[in-house]
């Protein structure tokens, strides 16, 4: 069974506590959690499509990073964004709703800790200069490509079948990354390696081949940006150690929770969906707390939530 918190209790975070679903806007929370609370943090934001909830966002702009890190040719920060947003309007939007969610991420991410961004192709290329210059250019750690092959195809140019997630560390000296734990691939050409390390694979590249959720598969849950299990679990094998706490801000159906429980991590997943929520709510099931999260968009990171 899940535990529901009553609606007008916002739900609390604690280390010690269980593992926590927060319906609601991710930024309040996020500026409510402790700095260096965890080892792990994925962002599967929404693309940016146009949407009109993107455009009608206000933010108050916090800066805990700090505006005076140094971009491309020694330009600060806030420099670097003005020269990339001038050119596209859309973007511009995107990012400003993104921004102050980036920046609480690094703050509560461990000074071991890895950060994953989840984007397609519109939205990442803009986003990898700005990390760059937002994170420093030495926290960088791999563009991971995702390429699969399902659904529909055009006729007029390349059919665009990858998405890309950007993978920065706090801390370039002290990241955590775990190949023992990641699943081995199939050599392309097992004839040219001996037998007993073609029978044990090959840790996977930055080019991840594996298909979409199937429509009519067992993992399918119906939500409709649902990200695969296999994708899920080796970011967070490779990324986390037994234990650690996961942070997902827009977590959708629940996949980064599934693979966290499996490989023994704990997990606080975030969604202002209640579709979402109700998704959640049935695939993870049991010793799950479920409620709200804070809704003051001004809450500070300064603020402490009780313990349970």
């Amino acid at each position: 069974m899940t535990l529901e918190l009553p609606e007008a209790a916002p739900l609390v975070w604690a280390p010690f506590g269980p593992d926590r679903v927060v319906e609601g806007d991710n930024l309040p929370l996020l500026r409510a959690l402790p700095d260096g609370a965890f080892r792990l943090v994925y962002l599967d934001p929404p693309f940016n499509t146009g949407r009109e909830q993107l455009r009608r966002t206000t933010i108050t702009r916090h800066d805990p990073i700090g505006g005076t890190r140094m971009g491309f040719h020694g330009r600060p920060y806030d420099v670097v964004r003005s020269s990339v947003t001038r050119y596209d309007d859309a973007f511009t939007d995107y990012w400003a709703f993104l921004e102050p969610r980036l920046e609480e991420a690094w703050r509560v991410l461990a000074e071991d800790g890895t950060l994953y961004l989840h984007l397609d192709q519109r939205e990442v290329h803009y986003a990898k200069v700005l990390l760059d210059a937002l994170f420093g250019r030495e926290c960088f750690l791999n563009e991971i490509v995702w390429a699969y092959d399902y659904g529909a195809r055009t006729t007029r140019r390349w059919p665009a079948k990858h998405d890309t997630i950007l993978v920065y560390v706090k801390d370039p000296e002290r990241y955590l990354f775990d190949a023992t734990e990641v699943d081995r691939e199939p050599y392309m050409a097992p004839g040219l390696v001996p037998p007993e390390k073609a029978a044990l694979g090959k840790l996977p590249t930055d080019v991840w081949w594996h298909t979409i959720v199937s429509p009519t598969g067992r993992e399918k849950t119906g939500y409709p940006t649902q990200k695969p299990l296999g994708v899920l679990r080796r970011i967070v094998a490779a990324s986390s150690a037994p234990g650690d706490w996961v942070l997902d801000p827009f977590a959708g159906s629940g996949t980064t929770g599934e693979a966290a429980r499996a490989l023994g991590r704990r997990f606080l997943l975030v969604d202002e969906s209640p579709t979402a929520i109700d998704v959640m709510r049935a695939r993870l099931g049991n010793g799950v707390l479920i409620g709200r999260g804070p809704r003051d968009r001004a809450t500070p990171h300064s603020a402490q939530w009780p313990p349970l």
